[in-house]
């Protein structure tokens, strides 16, 4: 009786083990990595560059994006910079990865909607790339290198 219940033991123990390995080796689809994980796949591989315009699209082409007015901050200031240099905000990719999530494509894409108010990455990219343009006169292209530099490593 004793050896029966002792096998049974541990065969819930190693059901209870293949359930967990189980369980922790699916992925989600909609978890973002963490910042170890992107680290990781840094050093191991070059960082893909997410959607972006290569050479700026009409500005009558370009979706509008949301008043500032209705949001506070940063995201006002982000909002209201898109709105000021569209076409240099479309040529930038956006490393938050909603080109994967959303279908965004550019950086641009995500002011026409409120995706970026819930998005420090795309904030700070819109506020850094106005810097740039304003303050160091850099074109859509440097100003593209920078963002990649900035924001497509593990430094953010």
């Amino acid at each position: 009786m004793k050896k029966n219940t002792l096998l049974m033991v541990i065969g819930i123990i190693f059901v209870a083990l293949g359930a967990i390995l189980l369980v922790s080796g699916r992925k989600d689809p909609h978890r973002r990595p963490t910042s170890k994980e992107r680290s990781a796949a840094t050093n191991t591989t070059p960082s893909r560059v997410p959607a972006h315009y290569q050479t700026a699209p009409a500005q009558a082409s370009l979706a509008p994006t949301l008043p500032p007015e209705q949001f506070t901050g940063k995201t006002r200031e982000a909002y209201r910079v898109v709105r000021e240099i569209p076409q240099t905000i479309a040529q930038l990719p956006c490393y938050c990865y909603c080109d994967e999530g959303h279908g965004h494509k550019s950086l641009y894409s995500c002011f026409e909607d409120n995706h970026a108010a819930h998005c420090a990455v795309c904030v700070q990219e819109a506020l850094l790339a106005h810097k740039l343009e304003k303050e160091q006169r850099l074109n859509a292209s440097q100003i593209r290198e920078r963002i990649v530099g900035a924001f497509g490593s593990s430094n953010h």
